[in-house]
Parts: structure tokens; C-alpha cells; sequence
């Protein structure tokens, strides 16, 4: 019998690193990244299932009359959401789906998915946040400040989150949030029926 994956929601500021804690994850075969459904068309070299279920307005508006979303939001005419189904077939097949949601997002996703693991990546510091925000060289000073102040104000909310990861470097990050999936895995509770199956089992006896 094939144990249900498990729910990971990963957050964090703008700079914090999670999109490439993320793509260094999904090397491994077990972890699947949840794949959001969106009205824009899609861009060259972009897949239908792979980057994005490429939706109408109208299919995108029956899902959320159907609540098949699982949270959703409007960007500059376009509507963009994470589809439950997708989520939940993964992890009745045993992967462990990663959420890259921001915090807002993340606080509908655990009105639903209350036993999904919550995971926070800070950076070490704020200089170090604002190095990498200047680093990337895509955005006016302006607009880097605004980063900055919505990131202190994402980061005081980390008591929201089940665990905070320090990106400090990419694979030691990756592997912590490894460590965390693995300790959640031998929880005591996610064992009751394989205990309960080993006490009825009398010819262990």
C-alpha cells in the first residue's frame, strides 16, 4: 500500500531563494511542483500541464465556481490559481507536492490543507536580501525598497509557519527542508494503522 506524500508549502520574501531551493528539490523523483492553472496565453517553449494548465476564462471561471481551486487571484487581466485535483492525485500516489505560494496565499492553503507542512526561507540577513534583490539587476531602487519593507513584513508573520529554513546556501537549505520531510514521515500518528495492523497480526506471535 502506497503512503499518501505529503503537502509542503514553501514561502518567503522576494530574494529569499525558495525558486531555486525549489528547482534543486525537484531533482528528486518523489517531489512534484504543484502546477497553477492560468488564463495568459502561453509563452514559446512552455507546456500545457508541465509550467501551466493553460485555461479560458471560462474554464478558469467554472473551476472556481466548482471549488476546484484551492486559492486563486487576478494579475493584470489574467487569472492565475493552484488547482486541487492536481494536488491531491500526487499525493494519493505517494509524492510530496511543494506549494510555492507567497504568504497571503499560504494562509488560504492552510484554511483547506490544515495538515500541509509550512516552511519559511529567510535569508540571513536583510543587507544579504537586499544584495541579491540589487544583484539581479531587474529592478529600479524604488521598487527594491518596496521589496525590502514587504519582506520585514512577511518575516514577522514566520510564527504563521511550521519551520524556517536560512538560506544561506542552496544545498544545505535543500537538505534541511529534506531532514524536515523525512522527521514529519516518522511521526508517530502517520503509523496507527500499520500499528494497528501489527497487534492484530497474531502470527507474529
Amino acid at each position: 500500500m502506497i503512503k499518501e506524500g505529503l503537502k509542503v508549502v514553501l514561502s518567503g520574501p522576494s530574494g529569499s531563494g525558495k525558486g531555486t531551493i525549489v528547482k534543486e528539490l525537484i531533482k528528486d523523483d518523489n517531489f512534484k511542483l504543484s502546477v497553477s492553472a492560468t488564463t495568459r496565453k502561453p509563452r514559446e517553449g512552455e507546456e500545457h500541464g508541465v509550467h501551466y494548465f493553460f485555461k479560458t476564462k471560462e474554464e478558469f471561471c467554472n473551476m472556481i465556481e466548482q471549488s476546484e481551486l484551492l486559492e486563486y487571484a487576478q494579475f493584470c487581466d489574467n487569472y492565475y490559481g493552484t488547482p486541487k485535483c492536481f494536488i491531491e492525485e500526487c499525493v494519493e500516489n505517494g509524492k510530496d507536492v511543494i506549494l510555492e505560494i507567497e504568504v497571503q496565499g499560504a494562509a488560504q492553503v492552510k484554511a483547506v490543507y490544515p495538515d500541509a507542512i509550512f516552511i519559511f526561507v529567510i535569508p540571513p540577513s536583510l543587507r544579504e536580501l537586499e544584495n541579491r534583490l540589487v544583484g539581479r539587476n531587474t529592478e529600479t531602487g524604488d521598487v527594491i525598497q518596496k521589496r525590502l519593507e514587504r519582506a520585514k513584513e512577511e518575516i514577522y508573520l514566520y510564527r504563521e509557519y511550521d519551520y524556517i529554513i536560512i538560506n544561506d546556501n542552496i544545498e544545505r537549505a535543500a537538505s534541511d527542508i529534506r531532514n524536515v520531510i523525512t522527521a514529519e514521515k516518522l511521526k508517530s500518528y502517520r503509523f496507527d494503522e500499520d500499528i494497528k495492523i501489527m497487534l492484530n497480526h497474531k502470527e507474529d506471535f
